[in-house]
């Protein structure tokens, strides 16, 4: 039993000290800047050395960014749902890179899922969140690998581990699933090019905190708009 935990010791010890070094020239592109996880990673890395290239949905989100961050930090506005949006980033990373390949992608934007029963929603509401959260994902990592190739660099998705507990309808665990099976798939095929595949499950953020407000909000939402027929099924009580 000393044994193992004494190897397991040097074990830590040994994987703490391959840390990465000369981050100078490094660049990283991290989705969904403007507030939450990606927002604070966005500072984090910057303070660390990286040349962070943040993607923002807003320009009020890239202006608030860039206040308060070094001048290396680059921003671009990214519509993951909208694939002319992508490729004018992947062109922006592409330039900002100069023929020196990408680092890291961090994939952590997120689409608005509506909350409630499978029964309640249409074929949009289920777009609204994989276009974004699934589909856009895919499409902006698939445009980059050639970077990413170029630099045997990494990519790491987010995902909030709520979304992988099918609690509640829609398109938000559905997208979390879908980002499982697609970096798993990915991590095994780019190995052989010295890219690495990682995925983080993280939980709720303070900054993430849930509003109960707006949840009812958008339940009512919903239930407004359901045809009287399914209603009376459901009923008053149900709500």
């Amino acid at each position: 039993i000393l044994a193992s935990i004494l190897s397991l010791i040097i074990y830590w010890i040994i994987r703490d000290r391959h840390r990465v070094r000369d981050l100078n020239g490094k660049h990283v592109f991290i989705t969904g800047c403007d507030t939450g996880l990606g927002n604070s990673l966005a500072k984090w890395l910057d303070k660390k050395g990286f040349c962070v290239i943040a993607a923002c949905a807003t320009e009020k989100g890239s202006q608030e960014l860039r206040s308060c961050s070094s001048l290396s930090l680059k921003t671009v506005n990214l519509n993951l749902a909208d694939s002319d949006s992508i490729a004018r980033a992947v062109v922006f990373v592409t330039e900002q890179t100069a023929g020196k390949g990408l680092f890291g992608l961090v994939s952590n934007a997120e689409g608005t899922a509506p909350v409630g029963p499978i029964d309640w929603l249409r074929i949009e509401d289920f777009h609204s969140v994989l276009d974004v959260s699934l589909l856009g994902l895919i499409e902006i990592t698939l445009k980059l690998l050639p970077l990413l190739k170029k630099a045997e660099g990494r990519v790491v998705n987010l995902i909030n581990a709520k979304g992988l507990m099918a609690f509640v309808g829609g398109g938000y665990s559905l997208s979390k699933w879908g980002m499982e099976a697609f970096s798993d798939t990915l991590r095994i095929e780019m190995q052989h090019f010295g890219v690495k595949v990682s995925i983080v499950e993280h939980g709720f953020f303070k900054a993430e905190e849930v509003n109960s407000d707006i949840i009812d909000k958008h339940l009512f939402k919903l239930w407004n708009r359901l045809t009287p027929e399914i209603r009376d099924s459901y009923g008053e009580k149900y709500l």
